[in-house]
């Protein structure tokens, strides 16, 4: 077996994943687990109360987490797995910008150069932080580091699980086109 075969025989296999039940399990349960750890961060012994950029962040794996609930729901319908893989790939990419601009603001040199709206930004049709507040309620700064696990803030690794999570999707979402184009 060439190289190239072997990376076709892998192209192939990933290109299947979204047909199939567990890969859009797995990315659901992980996604649920973070905002799990997210909530037990506010609710539990930490008391950690989130910023706007946190709010943004956690909105945006809440997003990722639907569309990957939906992909376990009925991977075998088109329209369905789809919409799911879109949905990922733009819940990641706005998690992943949100979280960088986080980090962004947490590394400013300026003190003051760390604006941090006390209330999200969300559109008045949709106001989850009154629909929501214990969920979507902000009233942490962003400049503040209050959590670090391998020297690396909530937003630095939130920062790689959302690169992660869009990697993985568009590595799977080019695959299916390659190999499954009008599938």
């Amino acid at each position: 077996m060439t190289f190239r075969d072997f990376l076709t025989s892998i192209t192939v296999r990933i290109a299947k994943w979204p047909s199939q039940r567990l890969p859009w399990l797995l990315l659901a349960l992980s996604s649920t687990a973070l905002i799990v750890v997210a909530l037990y961060t506010q609710y539990g012994p930490q008391q950690l109360i989130p910023c706007v950029q946190c709010i943004y962040q956690r909105t945006a794996m809440i997003a990722l987490t639907l569309f990957a609930w939906l992909g376990v729901t009925a991977p075998h319908y088109r329209m369905v797995r789809w919409l799911a893989i879109v949905g990922w790939i733009i819940s990641s990419a706005v998690g992943w910008y949100a979280a960088n601009h986080h980090v962004w603001l947490q590394e400013a040199a300026n003190p003051l150069f760390q604006p941090c709206s006390p209330y999200p930004d969300f559109p008045t049709w949709l106001p989850l932080h009154d629909w929501m507040p214990w969920l979507f309620g902000a009233g942490g700064l962003c400049g503040d580091i209050d959590w670090q696990f391998a020297g690396l803030s909530m937003p630095e690794w939130l920062r790689i699980i959302f690169a992660t999570y869009l990697a993985i999707a568009l590595v799977v979402a080019l695959c299916r086109m390659a190999h499954h184009p009008n599938r």
